[in-house]
């Protein structure tokens, strides 16, 4: 309910510069309204309405044109006649069934006298904007009914405990990731070798041995002297690379053969 200080401020939803009003024929309670029943080329009176609140009721209010001066449009006309509106829709206004442009009203006096005549606009834009007026505020209203009743109704619903428990405890694994840990291959000996290039090949390294062993003897006397200086050389070669030894010693059976066949050859011995 409004308080008497809400009730005694009066608030303005609507404004409308030009309304028709009309007297309407008795209604049959059959029958649908239609506003083609009506003298709509001859209107009993032409004013304009100003449609207000208070509290949670809304007043059409039907005043006396009074000066075209933009300063004097909230102004309060004469009044007219006035319709309390408590709820919409309801009877106190009311659509017809053949135009949007016109309604039914429900006026009441000062003594509860009440009355129904019939109200028009030359435009559909200002019939829109007198609905949705009324819609506003009853939805309005509809919402405060709604908190009221929220407010002392007690709260029924159980309320959810979200709280740790005594001893209670939670894990979070945030940023954690799921990856395998990928390790490099280890060489196995102490030092690392480097990859050949890609798509390359790596030249054999250089023989330490001496290219003397290529050489065949000349024969005579000097063989000896040649061969055992070869043997020298193969003996400080196979030091370094013992995998010359097979090939020294054949040279050294071939060396030894070829001195006996020469000095048997001296001696006439066959």
């Amino acid at each position: 309910m409004a308080t008497e200080g809400q009730s005694e401020y009066e608030s303005v939803l609507c404004i409308k510069p030009e309304v028709s009003v009309y007297r309407i024929p008795p209604r049959a309670s059959n029958r649908a309204i239609r506003a083609a029943d009506w003298k709509l080329d001859a209107p009993d009176w032409t004013g304009r309405m100003r449609v207000t609140s208070r509290g949670k009721v809304a007043y059409v209010k039907l005043e006396d044109r009074i000066s075209g001066d933009p300063a004097h449009v909230q102004a309060c006309g004469e009044l007219f006649a006035q319709a309390p509106v408590e709820e919409s829709p309801g009877i106190a206004v009311e659509t017809v069934s053949d135009s949007s442009r016109y309604f039914v009203l429900r006026i009441q006096d000062d003594n509860g006298r009440s009355a129904f005549i019939g109200i028009g606009f030359g435009d559909r834009g200002d019939a829109f904007d007198f609905n949705v007026a009324l819609q506003d505020h009853f939805k309005w209203v509809k919402q405060e009914n709604e908190f009221s009743k929220q407010a002392q109704a007690p709260d029924s619903t159980p309320k959810l405990d979200l709280g740790f428990k005594e001893g209670q405890t939670i894990t979070l694994n945030i940023g954690q990731s799921k990856k395998k840990d990928r390790s490099r291959p280890q060489s196995s000996g102490g030092l690392g070798l480097l990859p050949p290039p890609p798509g390359g090949k790596l030249a054999p390294p250089p023989s330490s041995r001496s290219t003397n062993h290529n050489t065949q003897p000349s024969g005579g006397g000097s063989d000896t002297g040649l061969l055992d200086l070869d043997s020298s050389n193969s003996n400080s070669v196979d030091a370094l690379n013992p995998t010359t030894t097979a090939n020294v010693d054949l040279w050294g059976d071939f060396d030894s053969v070829s001195s006996n066949t020469t000095v048997k050859a001296v001696n006439g011995e066959s």
